[in-house]
C-alpha cells in the first residue's frame, strides 16, 4: 500500500545554519536511499518555504490568488514521501525515520487507490 509522509516544521532548510542543514540533507540523503533500494521509495521532495507559496481558490466563479500558504501555523510543509509499507506501523516505523519528524512532525496518510479515484486521475 501506498502512503504519503508529509513533513511538517517551524523550520525550513533556508532558516538552519548551513551546517545544520548540511547535516540534515546528509541524514535525508541516507534514509532515501536506504528507501530506494528496498524498493519502497515512490518519490519524494522538498518544498520550498511557505513565503514561496500561492494559494488558489475559486468563489463565485472567480479564481482568487493569495501570495503565501493557506495555513496560518507554525508548522509548515516542508517535503513529503510517498513510500511503499506493507501497513501502516510500517509506514509509522519508515516515518519516524524522517530527520523531519525530530524537529516538526510527520503525517502519513494512506494513498487513495479506489477505482472511483483510478478513474477520475486517469490511472
Amino acid at each position: 500500500m501506498q502512503y504519503i509522509c508529509l513533513i511538517a516544521a517551524e523550520n525550513m532548510m533556508e532558516h538552519f545554519t548551513a551546517e545544520e542543514a548540511a547535516r540534515q540533507y546528509d541524514e535525508y540523503q541516507e534514509i532515501t536511499e536506504q528507501l530506494r533500494r528496498s524498493a519502497q521509495l515512490v518519490s519524494c521532495n522538498r518544498l520550498k518555504p511557505p513565503e514561496d507559496a500561492t494559494t488558489v481558490r475559486v468563489r463565485g466563479g472567480k479564481a482568487q490568488v493569495i501570495d503565501g500558504p493557506y495555513a496560518e501555523t507554525k508548522e509548515q510543509l516542508g517535503g513529503y514521501y510517498v513510500i511503499e509499507a506493507k501497513d501502516l506501523n510500517e509506514a509509522i516505523q519508515i516515518a519516524a525515520r524522517f530527520p523531519g519528524a525530530r524537529y516538526g512532525c510527520v503525517e502519513v496518510r494512506p494513498i487513495a487507490v479506489d477505482d472511483q479515484t483510478r478513474t477520475a486521475l486517469g490511472f
